[in-house]
């Protein structure tokens, strides 16, 4: 039997975004406060829901679950890629990138499992409008959400666990911006094609079959607002979807392009990867903002302003 004399990796060297020679000041800038803007607006809505007895609902409780998902999502890789960018600090111990690859992969699953929770809970409120309180009640609304992340977390736990059962023993060069598992297998010394089998499977597996439940929600949805005689009706139904189906568009656009197309150019995927790692998350509070009164009168409410509402559920 062979014994070959390897050292085992440590520590990673992220080699951070490409082709940034010279802009890294003005990158470092742009991300510094995209990711103040995703912190500030998702906690702006977490005081702004809690604070607020008449959005104690179903569809604002699972928006304050969004806003602790985006929260934790654009933390993952973003203040480690800012301090690349700063010091080129590149190196990252064992146990960081174990955590990247962990969080960044459990909360994505969450925030793709909550997304399809929010579009049955907008399916039940327009379609079972009569019965929608007892469909959607506290306990159903809890174990939605506690399931959400319960599911996430045991399907992420195996992930990362094979990915790093694999030696790694060779380069402990990782060239990419955070810890991913396809570009980390890539340095690992032995048989790799069960994990990326598992991986490619599960991570496409989720998104395709949670976006085929929101797909058929909202054809579901759709039929009943074309039912609907009152024009009225149909302009509130339909302005309570749009702001879920713009994050879903923006969540599952970037996912579609890295994860079902591995034949993209290095030069394409990094964009989209921090697309949907930066801007995304800070995205999505101010399209809830925007397209949503009550959320915009609790926020008038907190600053001390006057507070007209004219509902938005």
């Amino acid at each position: 039997m062979e014994i070959r004399n390897h050292t085992v990796v440590t520590e990673f060297i992220l080699l951070g975004i490409p082709h940034t020679e010279g802009q890294e000041q003005v990158l470092f800038g742009v991300f510094l406060i995209f990711y103040l803007c995703t912190l500030l607006g998702n906690l702006l809505i977490l005081v702004a829901v809690m604070s607020d007895s008449r959005l104690h609902t179903p569809m604002y409780f699972f928006l304050c679950n969004l806003s602790v998902l985006d929260i934790g999502f654009s933390s993952v890789s973003t203040p480690k890629m800012l301090a690349n960018l700063l010091v080129r600090n590149q190196v990252i111990s064992l146990g960081g990138c174990m955590s990247q690859v962990f969080f960044y992969h459990f909360l994505g699953s969450t925030e793709c499992l909550l997304y399809t929770v929010m579009a049955y809970d907008r399916f039940a409120a327009i379609c079972h409008p009569l019965r929608y309180t007892i469909i959607m009640n506290r306990r159903v609304c809890a174990v939605l959400a506690a399931g959400t992340w319960f599911t996430s977390s045991f399907h992420d736990t195996i992930l990362t666990t094979l990915t790093f059962q694999l030696p790694y023993c060779g380069s402990n060069v990782v060239d990419y911006f955070f810890c991913d598992i396809f570009p980390v297998v890539k340095l690992a010394c032995g048989n790799t094609l069960i994990i990326e089998t598992v991986s490619f499977t599960n991570i496409g597996l989720v998104p395709m079959t949670c976006f085929l439940l929101i797909l058929a929600s909202y054809i579901r949805i759709v039929i009943a607002i074309l039912k609907m005689h009152s024009a009225e009706g149909r302009r509130k139904a339909a302005s309570t979807c749009v702001s879920h189906l713009s994050v879903v568009t923006l969540f599952f656009g970037p996912c579609a392009l890295i994860y079902t197309q591995p034949s993209l150019s290095e030069v394409l995927v990094t964009p989209v990867q921090i697309f949907g790692n930066v801007v995304t998350p800070m995205l999505s509070p101010t399209i809830y903002t925007l397209r949503n009164k009550d959320v915009k009168g609790a926020l008038k409410k907190l600053t001390g302003g006057q507070v007209t509402s004219e509902g938005g559920h």
